[in-house]
């Protein structure tokens, strides 16, 4: 029914922001993946997710249409509902999980808060063949096999740097410039 939100950023908080279209403020619930990817805009553009319940409308907020697409898959899991789906999107990259759930990777669905075995047994069948179809999956499952990938986050962790910020950057890095940015050619000095 809304299929995205275009204004001002009123208000913005790890699991909420407030949308300001046209004088009316929208409460948008939104992961931690979309809270970071918004930054400090003023001006934003989430696309959207209206869940109609008994007792209430929600809408929920993702910063590309990638994201939304892979929250609509997990609550069409029976068990799943839009929190537990949140709760993905705020602890795993959508990338992580897409690569978990498509490598079969029980263990790190279930590392999500809320997800126990049979609940992350029954995310991979239900999940694993339509993952590959979401739009842009492509590119994030290309990064997330990647030797470099794996090289280059085990240094930003031995170095100190936080796990999920790392690995969305390096995640992004790869998804924007492919495994060049990884590596390094020798400056002039050291020939």
């Amino acid at each position: 029914m809304i299929e995205f939100l275009k204004g001002r950023l009123a208000e913005k908080n790890p699991s909420y922001a407030v949308i300001e279209c046209n004088g009316v403020g929208y409460y948008v619930n939104i992961s931690l993946n979309t809270f970071s990817l918004i930054g400090e805009n003023e001006s934003v553009s989430l696309f959207t997710h209206l869940a109609i319940r008994e007792d209430a409308h929600v809408l929920y907020g993702f910063a590309d249409k990638e994201e939304r697409a892979f929250f609509r898959q997990l609550i069409s899991v029976s068990g799943v509902g839009a929190s537990t789906a949140q709760m993905v999107l705020s602890s795993l990259s959508p990338g992580e999980a897409i690569s978990a759930i498509a490598n079969g990777d029980a263990a790190t669905v279930q590392s999500v808060k809320g997800i126990g075995a049979k609940t992350a047994q029954r995310i991979i069948i239900d999940l694993k063949d339509k993952v590959n179809k979401i739009d842009g999956v492509s590119d994030i499952s290309f990064a997330s096999h990647n030797t470099s990938r794996e090289e280059a986050l085990s240094a930003l962790f031995a170095l100190g740097f936080d796990k999920n910020k790392s690995t969305k950057m390096v995640d992004k890095l790869l998804k924007e410039n492919g495994d060049c940015l990884l590596y390094t050619s020798p400056s002039p000095r050291d020939s």
